[in-house]
């Protein structure tokens, strides 16, 4: 029962996880708010289009002056994916809705 339990609340959080294509895809169709929860220095040394500069830190003291909307759809990205997750998890608890986070953080993506 436990481990059903547990395979049911991962699938959960991985459909909150979204691959770059899909966020490509989404950024072209919908009005999304794309955030950066990195520090301000990664930030500086580049980002994503688009991305605005909340850091994981100061996410929920912050975000209110973003977003007012808590169903608004809001993408967070970091450099592992880390961090974002642990930003939809804290937007999550204050009421955000349609939170995600970038698979795997986006030094996987310049890698390539």
């Amino acid at each position: 029962m436990l481990k059903k339990l547990k395979r049911l609340l991962n699938r959960c959080i991985e459909e909150k996880d979204i691959s770059y294509n899909e966020l490509k895809e989404r950024m072209q169709k919908e009005n999304i708010l794309l955030i950066d929860v990195r520090s301000n220095q990664e930030y500086e040394e580049g980002h994503l289009n688009g991305a605005i500069n909340i850091p994981l830190y100061r996410l929920e003291q912050e975000i209110e002056k973003y977003v007012e909307n808590k169903e608004q759809v809001i993408f967070l990205y970091c450099s592992s994916g880390y961090r974002s997750k642990q930003g939809r998890s804290k937007l999550e608890k204050l009421g955000y809705t349609n939170v995600y986070s970038l698979q795997e953080g986006i030094d996987r993506i310049w890698v390539k």
